[in-house]
């Protein structure tokens, strides 16, 4: 029992641990999904190797430390996990202890001298240095660096798999030993003989001779979603039953290791190119799940191409991972959501280093080259504007983090001064307590918004039609009071800063009026869905005969956690769809 209550005292730590070097990206598979034994085995190995290698090196350290009567400030300074500039003032999310700090960390030093977890380097290079997992370690980095698939056999940039950037993140491959067929495509011949793109239509109607790929898609122009995203299209979201010891059970760490795989991200149940249902009950769509039931030909096809601390900066980096051919390919609807990381860094004095509008217009400007260089005539790109973050501070300063519900000992406005001194904030600018710099966030993200709208209004490209709209998110707190709820349940509740999943099930109405809409969105709607009329209409499941390995007889599956759906991308979609 003294043991277990040591491990729960531990869970404040479980907030930093995700994020040190050492916990490195796991892989795991769901059901349905039958990689090779060899394959399997070495993630495995990879996954338990990793996972006993940090208990076994930082553990014991930990419970000697917490039995001693150190605080979790303590213990995460001691073990380095915690680091500031010399001369900086201590950086604490607890009270400090009674005695001076640093003759309360000297002594836990003292307990800890030996430990050979201080005699580590602090980097992935020491785990990755092993010989057996040397190999993996170098494709995972890769793979996460450029924003492509971890297995990937054909090299068409689309997996089996489904973790480490697989078909979480984009259209599952249903023939991953050949670079010629993978979502997207138009159909080889029709897909008389072989499911080319992997919507699983194809084969011929044997009473009329026709190739049901052309009976049931032709003229319902098809056309794929891709999302340009930092942090927030990706769905990042650390689950609050980690971090909070009450909550804590054996279930709660089922989907750690997927998590991990996928970066803390969670895309495939995003706004935008979600394919699996939320469990929480939430009954609304995402864009790609509309679209798919507008068109079933537009199966498979979407592109999640977010990461983490992306922004118009970086984005040069990782957008060749976009994969789409003017010849072979259908049109697409690519959302350009780069709606924090140009304002928001953990710098001590973050203004100077958020993106100014000209340099805004010029990243852009390259974006739309790079697209217009790679997508098909009739694709189209829509600009989200920035929100305005002072929604942060005025809603959640004065609240407890999940780390301070128990002993009610840690306030949101705590815990951003913790990340502000440590210097590792998502955003320093709005995570703050000086109305002055939130105000000149807010200021600076409104200009960059301005932005985004001069380029989808002037600018002009043979092959994409531009859109802009608005952050709404004011009118969507509005709606969300109307209906009961309070504005800080649409914040995620441990990071304090990315939007969270609404509560009741039915928040897919919340959004601006129709009547409000620009002129231009009922043009949207045509340029982006392709054809008003009714989409055609499949044979059920059950009449289905004709299906490869993909078709659509398969079911897209449930989430076993709980579904994250953004806000805003539900206003989207009630702009986009009838």
């Amino acid at each position: 029992m003294k043991l277990l209550q040591e491990i729960l005292l531990a869970a404040p730590l479980l907030f930093l641990l995700p994020l040190h070097p050492l916990a490195s990206p796991a892989y795991d598979e769901p059901p349905g999904t039958r990689p090779s034994n060899s394959h399997t085995c070495v993630e495995k190995l990879f996954l338990k190797t990793t996972c006993y290698l940090v208990i076994q090196m930082f553990g014991p350290d930990i419970v000697k430390l917490l039995t001693a009567g150190m605080n979790a400030d303590v213990v995460c300074h001691t073990l380095e996990f915690c680091k500031q500039d010399a001369g900086q003032p201590l950086c604490h999310l607890y009270a400090p202890p009674k005695e001076p700090w640093r003759q309360t960390l000297e002594k836990a030093r003292q307990l800890v001298e030996k430990s050979p977890a201080l005699k580590r380097p602090r980097s992935g290079s020491d785990i990755c240095s092993l010989p057996f997992l040397a190999k993996i370690c170098q494709e995972i980095k890769l793979a996460i660096q450029n924003s492509v698939p971890f297995k990937d056999a054909d090299s068409d940039k689309y997996s089996v798999f489904s973790a480490l950037r697989g078909y979480h993140w984009r259209g599952r491959d249903c023939n991953d030993s050949d670079a010629t067929v993978y979502p997207g495509r138009r159909p080889d011949n029709w897909d008389a003989h072989r499911d080319s793109n992997c919507n699983g239509i194809w084969g011929v109607d044997p009473s009329d001779g026709i190739p049901y790929e052309k009976k049931f898609c032709e003229g319902s122009q098809p056309r794929g979603i891709v999302l340009l995203g930092d942090s927030f299209g990706a769905h990042f979201h650390i689950a609050p039953e980690w971090v909070t010891a009450a909550q804590m059970s054996l279930n709660s760490f089922f989907n750690l290791p997927t998590a991990l795989a996928d970066e803390l991200d969670w895309p495939q149940v995003s706004g935008v190119t979600g394919f699996l249902s939320s469990m929480s009950g939430i009954k609304e769509k995402s864009i790609y799940r509309r679209l798919r039931e507008r068109n079933r030909c537009n199966h498979r096809d979407y592109q999640n191409i977010s990461r983490n601390g992306a922004s118009s900066q970086n984005l040069k980096q990782f957008i060749e991972s976009l994969s789409r051919s003017k010849l072979w390919d259908h049109p697409a609807v690519v959302i350009y959501a780069m709606i924090g990381n140009d304002v928001c860094n953990g710098k001590r004095d973050p203004v100077p280093a958020m993106t100014t509008p000209e340099k805004l217009y010029s990243h852009v400007m390259q974006t739309l080259q790079q697209l217009h260089s790679h997508l098909p005539n009739g694709s189209s790109v829509i600009f989200y504007g920035l929100p305005d973050g002072t929604f942060l501070w005025d809603n959640l300063h004065s609240r407890y983090h999940p780390l301070g519900q128990l002993n009610r000992d840690v306030t949101y406005a705590q815990l951003y001064a913790f990340l502000n001194c440590l210097q590792v904030s998502p955003c320093h600018g709005w995570m703050s307590s000086n109305k002055t710099l939130r105000a000149l966030t807010s200021e600076r993200a409104k200009q960059l918004s301005k932005t985004l709208e001069r380029i989808a209004d002037s600018e002009r490209f043979t092959n994409l039609n531009l859109f802009y709209m608005d952050f709404a998110f004011q009118e969507i707190t509005e709606e969300w009071r109307k209906r009961g709820g309070q504005p800080w349940q649409l914040i995620e509740p441990v990071d304090g800063f990315h939007p969270n999943e609404a509560r009741p099930r039915r928040l897919g109405s919340i959004g601006v009026r129709r009547e409000r809409a620009k002129p231009s969105l009922r043009d949207l709607r045509s340029s982006c869905l392709g054809s008003p009329s009714q989409p055609p209409t499949l044979p059920s499941p059950s009449d289905w005969t004709h299906t490869g390995p993909c078709g659509l007889t398969e079911s897209e599956g449930t989430c076993t956690n709980v579904g994250r759906l953004e806000i805003f991308e539900k206003l989207l979609v009630y702009f986009l769809l009838p």
